[in-house]
Order: structure tokens, then sequence, then C-alpha cells
């Protein structure tokens, strides 16, 4: 392969306008990059409501926001908010900027903000329409450094500016003050730190949602057996789920949806000991704080999007799905299809089982 040598940047943009679980991954891009070059200021475009996270936890060391709801408002507010961020973006005068979001808005982006040197996919994750531009000077593959998790799609462009790869997966530890707040608030709850299993039971979809009575039968399982503790964790938009499952268990349940910052969620996660939850962001938040995991995942395949750098279990119904939610499910896109709704009960408990006995099993030996 031909190596190029790295220029010296000093500011370097890099535009990620996905999810929270995005941000995560793409951490493993920017503790590169800095240790490549050291004294470079490091900023994210992304999500407004993602700042002070990106922030708190020196994945950036600044973040230039947007606001997804007025992106996908009225023309008038789409074009005063790209007009907003360009115009902030500008003012750094930025000598590299990387693409990570592949998409029309970011392309746009990234050709007004005119970097020297701006970082692209080729191909892109999908085909360019009739008078698109791609403003890259720069490409990328879809995929670096031989890998075939997602993870590596954000490091490829490492491998197309020739720098080394020298961080993997994700490490994201919670600040001082975050993890003092996080231990005192499940002391209110009785909750000692690595004795109880976080659950998230929400999803972007209610589809990509494991069913709540099946949480909840699991949830009663786990904790009969093993002793453990129990905290719900998840967004606002997620009690009604949350109220769900504490209705159908038997165990004593700390309710904490809704009531957690992003940087106070990760500080809780941090102290599990272990994460049971579907496919999402606070699962990429519990692995890249160190904590084990056993996700539940549908159509999305576990080898793309599973948990990275530490113990895990990624379950995953027999494909091709029988079908069981046909008025809702679009089979073809893994953000809309229902195939986790198939994963029985069992499985779950038992995959929790080996992974709390193989993560024990490690503790002894250390000692």
């Amino acid at each position: 392969m031909l190596q190029i040598s790295p220029a010296p940047f000093s500011s370097i943009l890099i535009i990620q306008t996905k999810f929270i679980g995005d941000i995560v991954l793409a951490s493993t891009l920017s503790r590169n990059l800095r240790l490549e070059f050291p004294g470079a200021r490091i900023v994210f475009l992304c999500e407004a409501q993602f700042e002070s996270f990106v922030v708190a936890h020196g994945i950036a060391s600044e973040v230039v926001p947007f606001r997804r709801t007025r992106m996908r408002g009225t023309p008038l507010e789409r074009g005063k908010e790209l007009y907003a961020m360009v115009r902030a973006l500008r003012r750094h005068r930025f000598d590299l900027t990387i693409d990570l979001t592949d998409s029309k808005t970011s392309r746009i982006v990234s050709g007004l903000v005119n970097a020297r040197t701006r970082v692209g996919y080729n191909p892109p994750e999908r085909p360019l329409r009739l008078l698109e531009r791609q403003p890259a000077n720069l490409f990328a593959k879809p995929y670096g450094f031989g890998g075939q998790h997602f993870v590596y799609r954000y490091l490829s462009p490492l491998e197309a500016l020739g720098i080394e790869l020298r961080v993997t997966v994700p490490s994201i530890q919670p600040p001082p003050f975050e993890a003092a707040k996080a231990l005192a608030l499940l002391g209110r709850h009785r909750i000692r730190p690595k004795a109880f299993v976080a659950v998230h039971a929400g999803a972007s979809f209610e589809g990509r949602q494991w069913q709540p009575a099946r949480f909840a039968e699991a949830i009663d399982q786990i904790a009969a057996e093993t002793g453990l503790g129990v905290v719900l964790v998840g967004g606002p938009g997620e009690r009604e789920t949350a109220a769900q499952i504490l209705a159908g268990t038997a165990t004593p349940v700390v309710d904490l949806v809704g009531a957690l910052s992003l940087e106070s969620l990760l500080a809780v996660l941090a102290q599990a000991r272990l994460f049971l939850g579907n496919e999402s962001g606070p699962m990429h938040m519990a692995a890249a704080a160190g904590t084990p995991v056993v996700g539940l995942f549908g159509l999305t395949h576990p080898s793309r999007w599973g948990p990275v750098g530490v113990p895990s279990i990624a379950l995953r119904p027999s494909m091709p799905c029988e079908c069981v939610a046909k008025d809702l499910c679009r089979r073809t896109d893994p953000s809309k299809a229902c195939c986790v709704w198939r994963l029985e009960v069992n499985p779950v408990v038992d995959a929790a089982r080996e992974i709390l006995a193989r993560t024990e099993l490690k503790k002894e030996r250390a000692v």
C-alpha cells in the first residue's frame, strides 16, 4: 500500500452528525489523531445534544453544534441552520476535514469549509445523485485496515492519511466528578458498585426493542440467580417501556430512565457489573466504559455493529427471519425491522450467566 507522509495538521474537523453510538465509535479516530498530532485542535461537528458529552470526555477540544430538528424543518429553517453551521466552521480555518457522516449534507458542509485536505469515502455509502459533488480530495476505503466492524469505517481515514493505527476500540471513562455523582446516586438507592445489571430496553424504533415482558422475565431470573441489583436506564422517551418492565417484575428495580444526562449515564454504566440491552447507543457507551455486554440484535449484524473491546455476547435470531410484524416491519432496513422480537428469554439469561462467569473467572485469576 502506498504510504502517505502525514502533514502537520493543526486544526482538524471531524464531521459526525449521526447518533451517540456513532460518536462513541468515532472517538477512536479522534484518539489516534491526538496521538499523531498532539498539538492539533480537534473539533467535532455533531448534534447539539451531544456537545457536552463530547467535550467532557475529551473526544474533541470543541464542538460546533447543529440542531437536527431544524435540519429536518422547512427549507428556510434548513437554510438558516446550514448557514449558521458553516459560518461557525469557517472561523476555525481548518486544514483537515474528515467526513464520517458521508451524506449529501455533510459533503456540502465539507466543500464549503474548504480545508486544504478533505477526506471522504470512495465509494460513498450511497451513490452520488445527479448534480451532487464529492468535495473530498483524499479518499478512504469504506472499511480500512482490513476490518469488518463499523469502527473500522470510522478509522479508515487514518489509512488514507498514512497514519499508524494505534487505538482500535473506544475507551471513554467518566470524569472524577461524574463518577462521584454516580456513586452517590447509586448509594441513595442502596446499589453497590459492580453489583448490579444496567438494563436498557429502549431503541430508536419499536421493532428494535425486545419485548418489555421478556425483559421483565429475564431480569427476574438473573436477579434471583445472581443476587445482583437491577438499574433501568434510558432516555425520557423510554419511560413507557420502563413502566411496562416495572409492572412485570417481582425483583426490586431502580428506575433511572429519563433521569440522567449522557455524562451521568456513562458514569452509571461504568459502575455496572453487566449491561443488558438492545443494540443502541447506550450499549456502545457501556462497552467503551469497560462494562461487559449482552446485546440484543435484530436484522443488524453484530459483526458490523456489535460491542467491541469488552467481554460480550451479541444475540441475534436465526436468519432469514420469519416475520412476526408484517404490518410494522420494513424487512430490508435494519433500523425498521422487528427481528429482535424472535429472541426467547432463556438464551438471553444463558448469555448473561456466561458473561458473568467468564468475567468473574478473570477477576479471580488477577487476584
